[in-house]
């Protein structure tokens, strides 16, 4: 399995990229095999400010509804807009395409506590 070296991730499987005081949010390449086909992604904490470990929103695969925590405390600020017309993104490109939120960080400190990529790979095996 990939996890890209320039992303941080958490053990509920999120992933997240840093951009200044900006964040990009997924899920794992692993939590998309393990959800299945991807059906619809909700999110309707846009413009909220969250704690780190928060619900931001919910994935729906076919079998299974799972939510999404928050990696670090911040607002969420956009839904990638391509999910509502094409969930299976996160299914097809977990890290690219099938993004799933981008947030501004309120403790971008927050981020060095999450896991690397070789912590991550260690924790699913």
């Amino acid at each position: 399995m990939n996890f890209p070296d320039n992303l941080r991730y958490t053990k509920e499987h999120e992933w997240i990229l840093l951009d200044g005081n900006t964040a990009t949010v997924g899920i794992t390449e692993y939590a998309q095999r393990e959800l299945g086909d991807i059906v619809f992604v909700e999110v309707d904490t846009i413009g909220k400010a969250l704690e780190s470990g928060a619900v931001f929103g919910t994935v729906e695969a076919v079998k299974t509804v799972s939510d999404l925590f928050l990696p670090v405390n911040g607002t969420i600020t956009e839904l990638n807009p391509a999910l509502s017309n094409a969930p299976e993104l996160v299914n097809a490109d977990p890290y690219g395409e099938g993004w799933m939120v981008k947030m501004t960080l309120s403790k971008p400190g927050q981020v060095e506590g999450l896991m690397d990529a070789a912590a991550y790979a260690s924790l699913v095996g």
